[in-house]
């Protein structure tokens, strides 16, 4: 293997001492072509332009010499060195930094970073990156080609930002330019960039001082404690469907989590959408009655959480919206639930109240290829200052677990 690899981390400054050093003694220089263009890379210096960063580090190992890797930014943030890191090449690595490009994009834009979440976008995965854009007000995203700006943009449709885009950062084409995300889909975009996604409405008084936890919103209220809350903590009675040990068991089986898009359809009051919310995952919440859609978005701002409201009747309202990972089924019967199964997200849930409409959204669940899981929930609300009975509630749980292709 190489006697010694180290990776350099390239911002457009000048290369440090320690850089210069371990380029002038390379026997190997695996880079992009901008990076084996500058000056300091050893001419008789084997190069590897860098495609994959598995091909390149086979490569080096088998190398028998000095191995540098150039990388844009600091290569130990979302970078090679984790890849050069992997136990099957055997590579002992020593790592020169330097800045990151979110570092410098925020610093171009004048903005602290340590309440930002930062996200990788692939084209494969483009979804995930936009769902963190929803649910939050800060992001960083490390685009890649195919999953730019132009892409952000498109599938954040009816989600109002503002994307600061840093275009090739510490070159002399670097560029930033500040425009709403309905704008940049109009517009080529040069690689590499770093886009900012910011936007949205924070709840609670405005922060003071810094916080304590990177990646969260400073002065972020953290609302009450725990989840599946009682209905004094959305501000009075709930509507049916919506009572705490239902919507416990239903988040429970959906799992949202940052990254995921859940659609709550028949969203009532909001209670559900807003604990899918507190979770971290992108919520869009689809409601028939006007009063509920406005209740939904106040909830939404009384307890600081990011979700999208649609006013609209299921299923012909689902046809425009993007693609989800798990959908609650508050209302509509089997009709609504064969539409969100043909959309194939990982996990549905609903409810019914007697055992024959059970069995409609049961069949209907199995007939859009889920596995299908069936509970009788019986909860009793007792009067702790006489210890009666205040109300009983009697309910099917469903919950649909897509089936994998063979």
């Amino acid at each position: 293997m190489a006697d010694r690899v180290t990776v350099i981390g390239w911002d457009g400054s000048p290369l440090t001492d320690a850089a210069r050093s371990a380029l002038g003694a390379a026997t190997l220089v695996a880079g992009a072509a901008h990076h084996l263009a500058i000056p300091e890379v050893p001419p008789r210096a084997e190069r590897i332009r860098l495609g994959s960063v598995a091909l390149a580090a086979r490569r080096i190992a088998q190398h028998r010499g000095t191995a540098v890797v150039l990388a844009d930014g600091d290569p130990g943030f979302f970078g090679v060195v984790r890849t050069l890191r992997a136990p099957e090449y055997g590579l002992e690595v020593e790592v020169v930094p330097a800045v990151s490009s979110v570092a410098a994009a925020f610093a171009r834009a004048g903005m602290p970073w340590d309440d930002a979440r930062i996200v990788v976008a692939h084209s494969r995965d483009l979804r995930r990156a936009v769902n963190v854009c929803r649910a939050h007000t800060k992001v960083a995203v490390l685009t890649s080609p195919g999953a730019g700006p132009a892409e952000l943009a498109l599938l954040l449709d009816g989600v109002h930002r503002t994307f600061v885009i840093c275009e090739e950062l510490g070159t002399d084409r670097e560029q930033v330019t500040v425009l709403t995300s309905d704008k940049a889909a109009d517009h080529v975009w040069r690689d590499p960039n770093v886009v900012i996604v910011v936007g949205g409405s924070p709840g609670g008084a405005a922060a003071q001082g810094t916080g304590w936890l990177a990646g969260h919103e400073v002065g972020h209220p953290t609302g009450p404690r725990g989840w599946g809350l009682p209905a004094h903590a959305y501000g009075g009675v709930l509507g049916e469907g919506e009572s705490v040990q239902l919507r416990t068991a239903q988040l429970a089986r959906l799992g949202p989590q940052v990254g995921d898009l859940v659609w709550d359809i028949g969203a009532g009051a909001g209670a559900a959408a807003v604990e899918a919310a507190r979770f971290g995952a992108a919520v869009i919440a689809v409601d028939a009655a006007p009063e509920s859609c406005e209740r939904t978005a106040a909830l939404a701002r009384r307890h600081g959480v990011q979700l999208q409201v649609v006013h609209g009747r299921a299923p012909q309202i689902l046809e425009d919206l993007p693609e989800p990972d798990v959908v609650r089924v508050g209302g509509g019967g089997a009709e609504v639930v064969t539409a969100c199964a043909a959309r194939r997200p990982e996990r549905i849930v609903t409810h019914a109240a007697t055992r024959d409409e059970a069995e409609s959204l049961g069949r209907a669940l199995a007939d859009g290829g889920y596995d299908v899981e069936c509970a009788l929930l019986q909860s009793v609300d007792l009067d702790t200052s006489a210890w009666v009975e205040r109300e009983r509630s009697v309910v099917f749980l469903l919950s649909g677990y897509r089936v994998p292709h063979p």
